[in-house]
């Protein structure tokens, strides 16, 4: 089997290359960035599957500056939407089989409870509406043979993330103010693509006509992002006071859901995974940092 994993530069494509074994890293996984694989170009990506072929395309690649995504619409469109609907276009034609990473931004955040993957999508930025179309043109042009994994609050030991973030102010600064009102799940990226790879290797996702599905996976558990600052310096034996303040105290170009939780029982029960909670993958990660 010869997989693809675009993104490579990303937290979640080193942390597939970290994760699988290493006699398998050169004979079945090929790692590409975007100086191989340009998602925003089209003829990039076209010229690139008439000269490569694969079995299997994990597409962790993806435009994920929200912020930016505000005034940057036509290149997040390109990159979460068109891009996606190319790859899945070339994959049914090809008849290769394609994961797909989305994001806890397709709800708005208006729940009161976990979001099941059937809940009503509700986009309230222009990253999470690019990152939706793009999941909607996959299902469209692909009823078999795909993936789609949402999830959120992914963090790494491979930095530029809140994890690196936090660590980076608590030794600089002595006070803190994070965001107590907005509600999800940290995700350990290496914990993902323990999943990740454990699902291509399935049974179930081999069959020939394995039917499109959507999934959602973070760590177990849930917090605010001050509760997560406070249990990273925890963690990291840093003295800096943390202060919670709504988001209305820190504005920012796009508008967060402030309830990004998501249900994961569905993955579970499908693949029969055992999902850590965060705050011991938190503590792993920080390990290794040290």
């Amino acid at each position: 089997m010869k997989v693809l994993i675009t993104g490579k530069d990303g937290q979640l494509g080193k942390s597939i290359y970290k994760v699988i074994p290493h006699s398998k890293k050169e004979n079945e996984f090929i790692f590409v960035g975007r100086n191989e694989l340009d998602l925003s170009d089209e003829s990039n990506i076209n010229n690139y599957f008439n000269s490569h072929n694969f079995d299997v395309i994990i597409n962790c690649a993806a435009y994920t500056a929200v912020d930016r995504a505000e005034s940057e619409i036509n290149l997040a469109d390109k990159i979460n939407h068109i891009a996606v609907k190319q790859l899945a276009v070339i994959a049914n034609n090809q008849g290769v089989k394609l994961i797909h990473i989305s994001t806890d931004f397709i709800f708005d955040g208006k729940s009161d409870k976990p979001y099941i993957e059937s809940d009503n999508t509700n986009p309230v930025n222009n990253y999470g509406k690019t990152k939706l179309a793009g999941e909607s043109e996959l299902i469209k042009i692909m009823p078999n043979n795909a993936i789609i994994i949402r999830t959120g609050w992914v963090y790494s030991e491979f930095g530029n993330n809140f994890v690196d973030t936090m660590l980076r102010l608590g030794i600089s600064r002595d006070n803190l103010k994070v965001i107590n009102d907005q509600i999800g799940s940290p995700t350990y990226a290496s914990d993902l693509a323990i999943a990740i790879v454990y699902i291509i290797y399935s049974g179930k996702f081999l069959i020939d006509t394995f039917p499109t599905q959507i999934y959602h996976y973070t760590n177990l558990g849930q917090c605010s992002w001050y509760e997560f600052a406070k249990a990273i310096f925890s963690c990291s034996d840093i003295s800096c006071n943390v202060s919670p303040i709504p988001t209305e105290e820190y504005p920012l170009p796009a508008k967060r859901p402030k309830f990004a939780v998501l249900n994961k029982d569905k993955i579970i029960k499908t693949f029969n995974l055992n999902i850590p909670k965060w705050e011991e993958s938190l503590k792993q990660c920080i390990e290794l940092i040290k």
